[in-house]
């Protein structure tokens, strides 16, 4: 079933097109990377699927109903969520609270507080981060506020999950938890979108890969398609 797909979705900021004509799907159950060059457009063609920026001409469906246009909650509503490059928490709460908060207000269902509660707790152990959720977010470092964004992000109970960086500046054992993460969130069969500069996670993870260069796709095709690509070689993963 297809989940989510674009068709020539594009993003001008004044004369530049940051995106442009950019075509994608994503079936249910998939896990598919979005890699480029730093520019790439990628995470503009992310706040573009989620509502943070307003597209200039195409459009975006998810379920098969356009989404174009919306605002980021009412996207986040339908069962998307979102992670950022830079976290973007709630620093003045708990990390407890930050999810709490997501299991509250994220999604449209009714949900009792002490409902609310179980689940956050549930989500922290998951992400393993039970020990610290007495501790204010703005705290923790940035391994721990990357695994809380996603514990956010599941919260909201998504079919879709959007993770932009979420291993960007860790080091080699954060990685490999990082990678077993969302491993095990891809085996409870969840649909994933990941921009993510670590190619061996990118391989190793992804079923496809999509791949952008000044704001257009070049590729797309499996790791090893993408891998022994002459096009994305040269203007991406060198020799």
């Amino acid at each position: 079933m297809r989940i989510l797909e674009g068709e020539k979705v594009t993003k001008h900021f004044g004369g530049l097109a940051a995106v442009y004509h950019v075509d994608f799907a994503i079936d249910q159950g998939e896990v598919v990377g979005l890699i480029g060059p730093n520019g790439a457009g990628k995470t503009t063609l992310f706040n573009l699927i989620s509502g943070s920026l307003p597209t200039t001409t195409g459009e975006i469906r998810y379920k098969g109903k356009k989404i174009t246009g919306l605002k980021p909650h009412q996207i986040c509503r339908k069962g998307m969520a979102r992670t950022f490059q830079s976290a973007k928490l709630f620093a003045g709460m708990t990390v407890f609270e930050n999810v709490l908060a997501a299991s509250l207000f994220g999604t449209k269902r009714a949900i009792t507080v002490s409902d609310a509660e179980r689940e956050a707790m549930e989500l922290l152990e998951f992400v393993e981060l039970s020990t610290v959720g007495a501790m204010p977010a703005k705290d923790l470092p940035i391994a721990h506020r990357k695994r809380l964004e996603v514990a956010r992000a599941l919260a909201t109970q998504p079919d879709l999950l959007m993770f932009d960086e979420v291993m960007a500046g860790l080091n080699p054992a954060e990685l490999a938890q990082a990678m077993e993460l969302i491993t095990k969130i891809r085996n409870k069969g969840m649909t994933i979108f990941m921009i993510e500069h670590v190619m061996k996670a990118i391989m190793n993870i992804c079923d496809r890969i999509i791949v952008l260069h000044h704001g257009s796709k070049i590729a797309e095709g499996t790791p090893e398609e993408i891998a022994t690509s002459q096009t994305v070689v040269e203007v991406y993963l060198g020799e």
